[in-house]
C-alpha cells in the first residue's frame, strides 16, 4: 500500500470530468419539475441557478490553487479557520453529499433503463452499482476515460433533443409567453441547482492532476460555462416543444421533446438517460473516495482510509465504502428527497467555503490564482439565500 495518488490527469479530461458529473447530476430527470414552478421561464430557473454557482466556483478556483490536496473542501476549512474538527465535519458531509447524488443518479437511470429494457429495478441498481464501484477501484484513469466516453453520449443525446425542439411545433404556453413571476422562478432555481452539482468535485482530484495550479481553475470555470450554456438551451427547446402540463408530470421529459418534434416513443434518449446516470454515478463515487482519502490524512479516526493501492493508486477501502453506500441509498430513498437533500448539503457547504476564503484572504493575500474580495463575499450570500429558499421548498 501507498500513501501517494498519481499525478496523471490533464485538463481536458478533467474538465470533461466536470462537464460530466455536473450534466449526469439531473438535467434528463430536472427539467419537467424546474417547469413546473417557473412555466415558460425555466430557462431563466436554470441561468439564475448557474449564476448562484458562479461566485463559489471562482472561489474554489482559487482555493484549488492555494491547497491542492484531495481532501477539498475539508482542507479549505481547516487552513483558513483553523479548526480540524470543522474541516472533518465539512469533509464528511461532502462525501455524504456525493453518496447522496450519485444514489438519487443511480435511481433514476435505472428508472430510464425499465423503460428500454424489462429488468428488476433492485438488481439492476445492485449490479450497476457493483460495476461502477470495480470500475473507480481499478483506476483512475480508466474512470476518468470511460467517463469521458459517457459525456460524448450525453452530450450527443442533448444536442439532438434541443434540435427536436427547433422542429417541434411552438406550444400555446410557449406562444402566450406570459410575464416572469420571479417567486416560481426562484423555485425553479432552487431546484435547477442540483444539476449544477459537480464543479466542486473537481479540487478533489487535486492530488492526481498536473499542475494543478494552472489546470484547477480553468476546469472549473470552463466545465461550469459549458454545462450552463447547455442546460439553457435543453430547457428552452424543453418548453417551447412540450406543453407544461404534460411536462410538469413526466418522468421522461426529454423524452416528450423528441416525440413532438420528430415522433415515435424516443426510447434512444432513454437509453443515453442510461450512460449520463452512469456518468453521474461514477464520478461522484470517484469524489467521495478521495475525500474520505484525504480525510484520512487529518483524522486519526479516519485513518485507515488514507491508503491508495499501489498498483491501481486508487483508495480501494474509500471507494468500495462509497460504492456499498451509493447501492443502499438507490434502493432505500427516493430521488426527490435525495435531490433536495444533496443540494441542502453543498448550499450551506458553499456558504462556509466562500466564509473561510474571505478569513484566508484577509490573512494572506497572495495566491497562484486570486479573484477580487465581492466574488467570495456575493457567493457567500447567493449561497446563504439559495440554502434559505431551498429549505422553503422543502417545507
Amino acid at each position: 500500500m501507498t500513501e501517494h495518488l498519481k499525478r496523471r490527469i490533464g485538463l481536458g479530461l478533467l474538465t470533461a470530468y466536470g462537464v460530466g458529473v455536473m450534466v449526469g447530476a439531473g438535467i434528463y430527470v430536472l427539467v419537467g419539475a424546474v417547469a413546473g414552478e417557473a412555466g415558460i421561464w425555466a430557462p431563466v430557473a436554470f441561468l439564475l441557478a448557474g449564476l448562484i454557482a458562479a461566485p463559489t466556483a471562482l472561489s474554489y478556483s482559487e482555493f484549488s490553487t492555494r491547497i491542492p490536496e484531495a481532501a477539498g473542501e475539508a482542507a479549505y476549512v481547516g487552513t483558513a479557520l483553523k479548526s480540524q474538527l470543522l474541516a472533518v465535519v465539512i469533509g464528511l458531509a461532502i462525501v455524504a453529499a456525493g453518496t447522496i447524488s450519485a444514489a438519487a443518479v443511480l435511481r433514476g437511470g435505472v428508472g430510464y433503463l425499465t423503460v428500454v429494457i424489462d429488468v428488476p429495478a433492485f438488481w439492476a441498481m445492485v449490479l450497476i452499482g457493483a460495476a461502477l464501484t470495480a470500475v473507480a477501484i481499478f483506476g483512475v484513469m480508466e474512470s476518468l476515460a470511460l467517463a469521458a466516453v459517457f459525456t460524448v453520449v450525453e452530450l450527443l443525446g442533448l444536442a439532438l433533443v434541443i434540435w427536436a425542439g427547433w422542429q417541434a411545433p411552438e406550444t400555446a404556453d410557449w406562444s402566450a409567453m406570459p410575464s416572469p413571476v420571479w417567486a416560481g422562478i426562484g423555485a425553479g432555481a432552487a431546484l435547477a441547482f442540483f444539476a449544477f452539482i459537480g464543479f466542486e468535485d473537481i479540487v478533489n482530484m487535486a492530488e492526481e492532476v498536473a499542475r494543478p495550479e494552472h489546470t484547477m481553475p480553468r476546469a472549473i470555470l470552463i466545465s461550469l460555462a459549458v454545462t450552463t450554456v447547455i442546460y439553457a438551451l435543453v430547457t428552452w427547446a424543453t418548453v417551447r416543444a412540450v406543453p407544461l402540463g404534460a411536462l410538469s408530470t413526466s418522468e421522461k421529459p426529454l423524452a416528450l421533446v423528441w416525440q413532438s418534434g420528430m415522433g415515435g416513443q424516443g426510447k434512444f434518449l432513454s437509453t443515453i438517460a442510461v450512460f449520463a446516470a452512469l456518468n453521474g454515478v461514477l464520478a461522484q463515487i470517484v469524489m467521495a473516495s478521495r475525500v474520505l482519502y484525504g480525510l484520512g490524512k487529518r483524522s486519526a479516526v479516519l485513518g485507515v482510509f488514507h491508503h491508495a493501492n499501489k498498483r491501481t493508486g486508487t483508495p480501494i477501502l474509500a471507494t468500495g465504502l462509497v460504492g456499498g453506500a451509493v447501492v443502499a441509498g438507490a434502493i432505500v430513498l427516493n430521488v426527490g428527497l435525495l435531490a433536495e437533500t444533496t443540494s441542502t448539503i453543498l448550499l450551506g457547504v458553499f456558504v462556509i467555503v466562500n466564509f473561510s476564503l474571505i478569513v484566508l484572504k484577509m490573512r494572506e493575500p497572495d495566491a497562484p490564482f486570486r479573484v477580487p474580495m465581492f466574488v467570495p463575499v456575493s457567493g457567500l450570500v447567493l449561497a446563504a439565500a439559495a440554502l434559505a429558499l431551498n429549505l422553503g421548498v422543502q417545507i
